[in-house]
């Protein structure tokens, strides 16, 4: 059976990174953008980081510049523009689609194991979000709409 712990992608300073790194450990996947309508997220999204990461929880960023043009830096401005706005500590990846043909496998497995409304399973915009336990199996998906915030009663819920 595949759980996230099984993919690798290459972290936003260019090295490669398995998931395995974080066994064990609750995450929330999102796909992010800086010059999304979204963006703001970033600050609710360190505030889960900074609140339960020393109970075995992570956010893990994946920019995707799917969505009209909203993430179209390198890695280098994405890196800096979140660590000078948002003093993001969560770990960052690189640049990733997470629709069609050329989508990072970790979201495509992300997409099949939770499908969206009405079985649209496309990713529709940045800040999706997936919430993995512990056993690196998603529990939940979630729409860009929904605030970083609103989802901290699932993520105490998974941490236990």
């Amino acid at each position: 059976m595949t759980t996230a712990y099984d993919f690798t992608a290459t972290d936003i300073d260019g090295q490669p990174r398995s998931l395995e790194d974080w066994r064990g450990k609750v995450l929330l996947v999102v796909n992010v953008a800086s010059k999304c309508g979204f963006t703001p997220q970033y600050t609710g999204l360190e505030a889960l980081q900074r609140s339960y990461a020393d109970r075995g929880f992570a956010v893990l960023g994946f920019p995707c510049d799917q969505f009209g043009h909203q993430e179209p830096g390198d890695e280098a401005d994405i890196k800096n523009f979140c660590s000078l706005t948002y003093d993001v500590t969560f770990p960052m990846f690189a640049k990733v689609d997470v629709n069609g043909d050329a989508a990072h496998p970790l979201w495509k497995w992300l997409k099949d194991e939770k499908g969206g409304l009405l079985g649209f399973d496309a990713i529709k915009w940045n800040f999706t979000k997936f919430l993995v336990g512990r056993d690196g199996k998603v529990i939940k998906r979630y729409a860009p709409t929904d605030k970083p915030e609103s989802i901290a009663a699932d993520i105490e819920a998974a941490l236990g």
